[in-house]
């Protein structure tokens, strides 16, 4: 593999791993891992917007 190449992977994967963290941390909250049963529209939408606000808050003050 090239220099260039290697660099490429370098900010991709450092990106990917950034990413993956970010979801860990919403997974970490129980709504978001388990199957929602409700029947009201736009609720998964809902929880997922919450859950990523508890995990920016947490980071934020951790």
């Amino acid at each position: 593999m090239s220099p260039e190449q290697k660099q490429e992977n370098k900010i991709i994967s450092g990106i990917r791993i950034t990413v993956e963290h970010a979801i860990a941390g919403i997974k970490r909250l129980g709504c978001m891992t388990q199957i929602l049963r409700n029947r009201r529209p736009f609720i998964d939408d809902t929880f997922l917007l919450l859950s990523a606000g508890l995990w920016n808050f947490h980071l934020r003050t951790a």
